[in-house]
């Protein structure tokens, strides 16, 4: 029973790392994933401190970047105003976080229906605006203006419906907003930072009392996956989705919820 729960959670952490970054949904995948493997984690602990993991890992890529960019905030009105962008953006989904967080966590987390559904419909929409014929107007993360960043935010807030994925409405956002692929993965990145660190430390706080040590191996297990798998994703995919777009991740989204669907119908 130690070694499966061992492999869960080796699996589960490796999920978490892969789709944190990408517009399927890590929640989903971690959420079925979890529910098919049987593996429980009180007040849902487990999944809520191996993405620490994932955290981690971006900012380890990102970090001469942003230190570069503190270091030019005395001096730079570009920098300055990119830090407001990015703030803006996580603005929305910071306020209807902390007021719904209850809600989302004790009744859309554990309904796994609704999860394979959002899924195969979030990957219709990202699917038809990949294809779409759309003429960006920025192309770089560094132009991205106030206005435009909290635009971005509100689409964010679609992710708190389990299965929509934040990073997918984010991008599905900005492309509609007039960006680029390329730039509108990256700055799904910048916002995934004070997003994550946000809804991690709240979660911490709302299970603090749920928390327990006594499965740290675990623990490190899915900790340490998480963040391999999530240094493996942000180093490859801004260069994946400039040459071949967001369909694959479309594709995987219909087939998992598809899947996922006959799984709950027929093993409950």
């Amino acid at each position: 029973m130690a070694d499966q729960s061992i492999i869960s959670a080796l699996l589960l952490g490796i999920v978490e790392g892969l789709t944190e970054f990408i517009p399927v949904s890590s929640t989903a995948h971690v959420l079925l994933a979890g529910h098919f493997l049987g593996f429980k984690s009180p007040g849902n602990t487990f999944a809520v401190l191996i993405q620490l993991g994932a955290i981690l890992a971006i900012l380890l890529v990102y970090f001469q970047k942003l230190l570069s960019i503190a270091m030019a905030l005395p001096t730079s009105a570009k920098a300055r105003r990119f830090v407001l962008a990015v703030l803006l953006a996580f603005l929305p989904a910071a306020i209807i976080g902390a007021f719904a967080h209850d809600f989302i966590k004790q009744v859309l987390f554990e309904t796994p229906m609704l999860i394979c559904v959002v899924l195969i419909i979030g990957g219709v929409i990202l699917l038809a605006v990949d294809r779409m014929t759309l003429t960006p107007k920025y192309t770089d993360v560094m132009d991205y203006s106030p206005s435009l960043a909290l635009k971005i935010g509100f689409f964010q807030c679609l992710a708190m419906i389990p299965g929509t994925s934040r990073s997918g409405a984010t991008i599905v956002g900005s492309l509609l907003m007039g960006t680029d692929k390329r730039s509108a993965a990256e700055f799904s990145f910048f916002l995934a930072m004070p997003t994550m660190l946000g809804a991690f430390t709240l979660d911490l706080y709302k299970n603090r009392d749920a928390l327990s040590f006594d499965d740290g191996a675990l623990i490190a297990v899915g900790f340490i996956a998480a963040f391999v798998s999530g240094l493996f994703v942000v180093r490859s995919l801004l260069d994946f989705v400039s040459k071949r777009g967001f369909a694959v991740f479309a594709w995987w989204r219909i087939l998992i919820g598809i899947i996922g669907l006959i799984a709950l119908l027929t093993l409950g």
